[in-house]
């Protein structure tokens, strides 16, 4: 079997063919860096990490782009409203600058966090200016432009293929909630490449250009991106779903009448989390970001979890009960892999975290001679070869876990394999919680709760200064204590 995907553009599982056997390059939509990434925002960046895994596991090389965009989107869309990064600027009375390097500091802090893979090639817009003007020059030589009112539009008439990845015909096209009708286009979905005229006054970026002085169109920017990195042809195009009726479409007619030939092979898009009132969207103030989750006692590989037991093609309901169920399920697959762990040698755990790190399905043939694993591993590869089937593919990982009779390296290995698609660390948790079963075992208990009641009556005495040594003698025995409402708890940490 090889990887079958849903390309948009067709709305069809296709098979996967690459244009280099030798490497894969594709574009993902990055963030806008106008404020924390929401955890639907989130999604889009686990789904992509998913895709960047999958390849690798199947022997693929993989180039991956990533644009963040820190001027130029609109709060529409539609070439309507405020620059987001502007607006956010406003509101703060910080800069752009300081506005971009804040939230892109978050933002990986949460791609680091949710395990994501860093993509090889990360690009700013505002870096990128040029290489906008010079794509648009390309356009404009080509017929596909005009100006009005000192801004330059992207005549959408003159690309009879338009609407093609939506399934719109261009016939049919009007002006939509999200389309606002501007005078000064000729057709209300045309769109601008570069604008001189802003309504807003005092805009704080602006470059200088053939068209005057002024900033890029949302739209150009991963066009420029793109082809700057990847080439005028490339694999894979992936975004959320609300990107292919306006941003994906405008993209797309951009980039084919600047170089005149096909630009991707294969659109794929993921869709949205959702809550109990919808979308889960910033502009209706029902988001949570992932320090909500962190705060509320979850790990963010518990949402990581949560996420792959939703396909990305399909609508995924979070709720913290949702939240609470993966959190448990995760925590039980921990526990039987740490039972494992303490059949095997440390020089075997060293092996599986090499093979997390830098896994190719053919692997398993070096060290895995079990029939019912290999059957396992080939079931695993055929659910995430059917279009990024994560939810199946979680149940050929709970099957290799629960195997029995079998050396422990071996299950072990297998699980790691598996683990470097997925991505949720189980090897490296599960000993995590070995280490600090094994802390348990030496710790006098009865002594601690002991200290903790005289430290409680210090308190009461308010000699505070038995307290402090106290808690310093067990902060010094690895023991750290938590005052809460309900009374003192207490945890062993690492040492390390």
């Amino acid at each position: 079997m090889s990887l079958k995907l849903y390309n948009t553009m067709g709305r069809k599982i296709e098979d996967f063919i690459p244009i280099n056997k030798d490497i894969v390059r594709f574009y993902g939509c990055g963030p806008t860096v106008y404020k924390f990434a929401h955890i639907g925002n989130l999604r889009a960046y686990v789904f992509q990490d998913i895709l960047t895994r999958t390849l690798l596991f199947l022997g693929y090389n993989v180039k991956h782009v990533m644009n963040i965009t820190d001027i130029g989107h609109l709060s529409d869309d539609g070439d309507d409203g405020e620059d987001k990064m502007l607006k956010s600027a406003r509101e703060t009375g910080l800069t752009v600058a300081q506005i971009a390097d804040i939230y892109i500091k978050a933002f990986f802090e949460d791609v680091d966090n949710l395990n994501i893979k860093r993509p090889s090639i990360i690009c700013r817009a505002t870096e990128h200016i040029n290489d906008m003007i010079e794509l648009i020059k390309k356009i404009e030589k080509n017929g596909h432009t005009y100006m009005s009112e000192g801004n330059l539009y992207f005549d959408i008439s003159t690309f009879h293929d338009y609407g093609k990845l939506s399934g719109v015909d261009i016939e049919t096209l009007k002006p939509g909630a999200r389309i606002d009708i501007d005078k000064n286009k000729k057709n209300p979905n045309d769109f601008v490449l570069w604008f001189t005229k802003s309504k807003f006054k005092n805009h704080a970026l602006l470059w200088d250009s053939p068209w005057g002085r002024g900033y890029p169109g949302w739209h150009i920017e991963c066009s420029a991106m793109s082809i700057k990195y990847l080439g005028e042809h490339f694999d894979i195009h992936t975004g959320g779903i609300d990107h292919i009726r306006v941003h994906h479409t405008n993209e797309i007619a951009q980039s084919e009448s600047a170089t005149g030939k096909k630009w991707v092979n294969y659109w794929l898009h993921n869709e949205f989390l959702i809550t109990d009132k919808g979308k889960m969207s910033k502009s209706k103030g029902d988001v949570f970001v992932l320090n909500d989750i962190i705060r509320q006692g979850f790990s963010p590989l518990d949402y990581r979890f949560f996420l792959l037991g939703g396909h990305y093609r399909k609508q995924l309901a979070f709720s913290w009960e949702a939240l609470e169920t993966a959190k448990n399920a995760r925590k039980k697959l921990l526990e039987r892999v740490k039972k494992i762990l303490k059949d095997c040698p440390r020089e075997k755990l060293n092996k599986c975290e090499e093979i997390v790190n830098n896994c190719n399905f053919e692997n398993y043939k070096g060290y895995i001679s079990n029939e019912r694993l290999i059957s396992h591993l080939i079931n695993f590869k055929e659910a995430i070869e059917k279009d990024l089937n994560t939810p199946n593919a979680l149940s050929f990982l709970q099957a290799v876990i629960k195997e029995r009779n079998i050396k422990s390296e071996e299950i072990l290995i297998a699980i790691a394999m598996i683990d470097s698609v997925l991505g949720l660390d189980i090897i490296k948790e599960s000993q995590k919680l070995k280490e600090t079963s094994d802390n348990l075992d030496n710790i006098d208990i009865e002594k601690i709760e002991e200290l903790i009641k005289e430290r409680k009556q210090a308190k009461i005495d308010k000699d505070y200064k038995k307290a402090d040594n106290i808690r310093e003698l067990l902060k010094s025995q690895n023991i750290v204590l938590e005052d809460t409402p309900n009374g003192t708890i207490w945890k062993v940490i690492d040492s390390k």
